[in-house]
């Protein structure tokens, strides 16, 4: 089975956060599986930045597995030779995937796909859901608008969560879709860096106002007014006027000496910052997945995340409390979890991610979809439920 994965960014442009690491591991695995798998992707890495990579022809990452790099000239995706190179590259797939809905990269592929008559496989990644901050509405209505005129009968939409499907199904009605989370590599070993007996929070991800972080640093202030001993390191970027405003804001609540921004970290230091945790944090106003909570508890590390992300099963699995995105609900979260059997925790963390958030599975999941649109019918399940926790792989619906 021949996949076309079309996406404005790849590997490593790690600017992009999560999406970028699990689109890479999905195309990994899928290969593994037998598919041949090809990427199209321009060379951005955020605004102002591009890869150091080989543009403009194809470059084999493993058996079966290969990617295309196209210049970006402007913005993050826009790119008139990826535009070019693409009914070459359709005619030549099975299967299109696309990554993305508000990207210069998202109407032509749709277009391309619906007049060569190609089933496509269409993965928002969260940029469906809405939160208080959102920016745009209006011009977001009508580009999904665009996308719905654009795109083939044929198209399944592929979420990360049930939270993300009754989203997308509110702004993309009428297309099918399949719910498949994201998958987590859970390593072998793990050296937990000793502790001086103050707890250790953790946040690793992009830096914007979406993530809840304003909220956070409120909530480290009320636990240093009450005479509470923490850390928090926040691991990532984001744009430098936010980022200037998170330190300002560091600065303001007097948590200089508490609050760490450690900046970007990658390979052996991404490891090595959950080694030192005893809580991860993700206090977002909105996810699709939230690749970071399957991360920390690969690690063996309990989680506090918001009720807006969909993992209420935390607390269902004895490995981490889902509360409001609120600084008070936060400050109590923190001071209750400080009180809890933290390794008995992280273990049963770490069981949960081994049994149901394997790569490999996964991509069999996924695999499968492209195999019943090529058979010509839509993945029959289960209709979309109210509901906000992670589902159980392949569960799908025909009738969003």
């Amino acid at each position: 089975m021949k996949i076309l994965h079309v996406s404005p960014y790849f590997m490593p442009a790690r600017a992009y956060g999560g999406p970028v690491e699990s689109l890479y591991r999905l195309c990994l695995n899928l290969s593994r599986l037998g598919c041949d798998v090809r990427a199209l992707a321009t060379n951005g890495n955020g605004l102002g930045k591009v890869l150091e990579v080989e543009v403009g022809t194809q470059v084999a990452v493993a058996a079966g597995f290969e990617v295309t790099y196209v210049g970006r000239i402007a913005r993050h995706s826009i790119s008139p030779g990826l535009v070019l190179r693409l009914p070459f590259e359709v005619r030549r797939a099975d299967v299109v995937h696309l990554t993305g809905v508000y990207w210069f990269t998202t109407i032509p592929t749709l277009l391309t796909c619906k007049l060569m008559g190609k089933p496509l496989v269409w993965s928002p990644r969260g940029e469906l859901q809405r939160w208080r901050g959102s920016r745009g509405r209006m011009r977001k209505r009508i580009w999904e608008i665009a996308c719905r005129l654009s795109a083939p009968r044929s198209t399944m939409l592929h979420l990360g969560s049930q939270a993300e499907r009754i989203a997308s199904a509110a702004r993309l009605p009428g297309f099918s879709s399949t719910v498949v989370p994201n998958a987590v590599r859970t390593p072998t070993t793990i050296k937990r860096a000793p502790s001086s007996g103050k707890l250790r929070l953790g946040y690793i991800g992009r830096l914007h106002p979406r993530k809840g972080l304003d909220n956070l640093l409120e909530a480290c202030r009320i636990l240093k007014d009450q005479g509470a001993t923490f850390s928090l390191v926040i691991a990532g970027s984001g744009r430098r006027r936010y980022t200037r405003e998170l330190s300002r804001k560091i600065a303001a609540l007097e948590l200089g000496e508490t609050v760490q921004m450690a900046g970007e970290v990658h390979g052996n230091a991404k490891r090595e910052f959950f080694e030192s945790l005893d809580v991860l944090m993700v206090p977002s106003f909105g996810e699709s997945f939230a690749s970071a909570v399957a991360e920390a508890l690969a690690y063996a590390v309990p989680v506090i995340a918001s009720r807006d992300t969909p993992w209420s099963r935390l607390v269902e699995k004895g490995c981490g409390l889902w509360v409001d995105n609120a600084p008070e609900s936060l400050a109590a979260a923190i001071a209750e979890i400080d009180a809890m059997p933290l390794e008995e925790m992280g273990l049963r963390g770490r069981e949960w991610m081994s049994a149901e958030f394997s790569w490999d599975a996964v991509a069999r999941e996924v695999c499968n979809t492209y195999s019943l649109m090529l058979r010509g019918r839509p993945a029959v399940g289960v209709t979309a439920a109210a509901s906000t926790s992670i589902a159980p792989a392949g569960e799908t619906s025909p009738h969003n």
